[in-house]
């Protein structure tokens, strides 16, 4: 069994496989109830992952509506997933998908920069040590 993918993966995942259909809706051809809300397969994106498609129904239900959904000035509730929309059922917000993702890759990417600073600053301080030990008035001393 593969690992349980994270909330990036999970979203990048359905972003990637569903913006052209997000992009295709129109009043004429009414693919779907409302061009916000994008259908998606759980059983085909758990596949994907090579996991329980309940593990994925449960991530986005009951973890990512609580941990990314939000309250408008007037009360109402913004769902990232909701189990039926009009006719369609398993559906994402899928604007809100794009922002969340989009603030996950961010911190992502942040997170990759400071360590790989970290890593090159404890590259150079190692670096200075060894010349401070080995180099003594232009000659290297060896042991």
């Amino acid at each position: 069994m593969a690992t349980i993918p994270t909330d990036e993966r999970l979203l990048a995942h359905i972003y990637r496989t569903y913006e052209r259909a997000f992009g295709d809706w129109s009043e004429e051809t009414e693919t779907r109830s409302t061009k916000i809300w994008v259908p998606i397969d759980i059983e085909t994106i758990a596949k994907h992952f090579r996991c329980d498609p309940d593990l994925i129904f449960g991530r986005l239900y009951y973890h990512m509506n609580a941990k990314y959904g939000s309250h408008t000035g007037d009360g109402d509730k913004v769902n990232m997933f909701s189990l039926r929309i009009g006719q369609d059922r398993h559906c994402v917000n899928f604007p809100l998908v794009a922002s969340v993702l989009a603030d996950l890759q961010d911190d992502k990417k942040r997170f990759q920069v400071s360590t790989r600073m970290a890593a090159l600053s404890l590259i150079v301080s190692a670096l200075s040590i060894l010349i401070a030990i080995f180099w003594k008035g232009g000659a290297v001393i060896l042991p």
